[in-house]
């Protein structure tokens, strides 16, 4: 007879232990090793709980916004823009750094929608947040949901450059976006997060019960306060 597999034990945790814990572990050595236009490359030598010492290298970022712009059928505003370290061009939401100081984050969020797609919203609420990359990547993201949608022209001076340039605005179906996640066909995280996002709300308590645009962002926030500034 075969005997009866080992039960597998699980630590089952609830509801309210669901959350990220911000943490800083020692940090004995960092040095810059480049410095970008928009990122830094930088390597810090870690000591761990039991004093073994680790050096890790990471890319620090100044963070970003994303929008999934839904109109009243469910389509979503998005751009086709090319992506040189992947070689694709991607399908993607509007999204823009958060590199002007002081700048409120949906404030940024509106600036990039009238920027990459030439679109306003009366109702915006946030989606989900997230660490884009957190084993090698600094970059926290915020993705907003932006509804009552109208026309709006460029702001003014605004000029598209680089691969903006060269992007188009396109419009597709939620629940095609969502097939396109789950097909395998869609790969830009900013369209992922965005998206099912977007979809989870919407099928379980609607988008009224997303959080306000205003929401506090406490895990920004810790990463920029306990971060080495180079």
């Amino acid at each position: 007879m075969t005997a009866d597999p080992t039960p597998i034990e699980k630590l089952i945790i609830g509801r309210d232990d669901l959350v990220d814990v911000p943490q800083s572990w020692q940090v004995s050595e960092q040095r810059l090793l480049a410095k970008g236009a928009v990122t830094s490359f930088a390597e810090e030598t870690v000591l761990t709980p039991d004093g073994e010492e680790l050096r890790r290298q990471f890319t620090l970022h100044p963070g970003a916004v994303g929008i999934i712009a839904i109109d009243d059928q469910d389509r979503v505003a998005l751009v086709r823009q090319y992506r040189h370290p992947v070689r694709h061009r991607l399908i993607e939401p509007p999204a823009g750094l958060l590199d002007v100081e002081g700048e409120a984050y949906v404030l940024a969020a509106q600036r990039e929608l009238a920027e990459e797609v030439g679109l306003a919203a009366t109702d915006w609420r946030v989606l989900a947040e997230e660490f884009t990359s957190p084993g090698g990547l600094a970059e926290s993201m915020r993705m907003f949901l932006a509804r009552g949608l109208s026309q709006v022209p460029a702001p003014d001076g605004f000029v598209k450059h680089g691969e903006e340039a060269h992007m188009d605005t396109v419009w597709a179906g939620l629940d095609d976006l969502v097939d396109g996640v789950l097909g395998g066909r869609l790969h830009s995280p900013t369209l992922i997060t965005g998206v099912l996002s977007a979809w989870a709300a919407k099928t379980r308590g609607g988008f009224d019960s997303l959080r306000p645009a205003d929401a506090p962002w406490p895990a920004r926030e810790e990463l920029l306060r306990r971060q080495t500034v180079y």
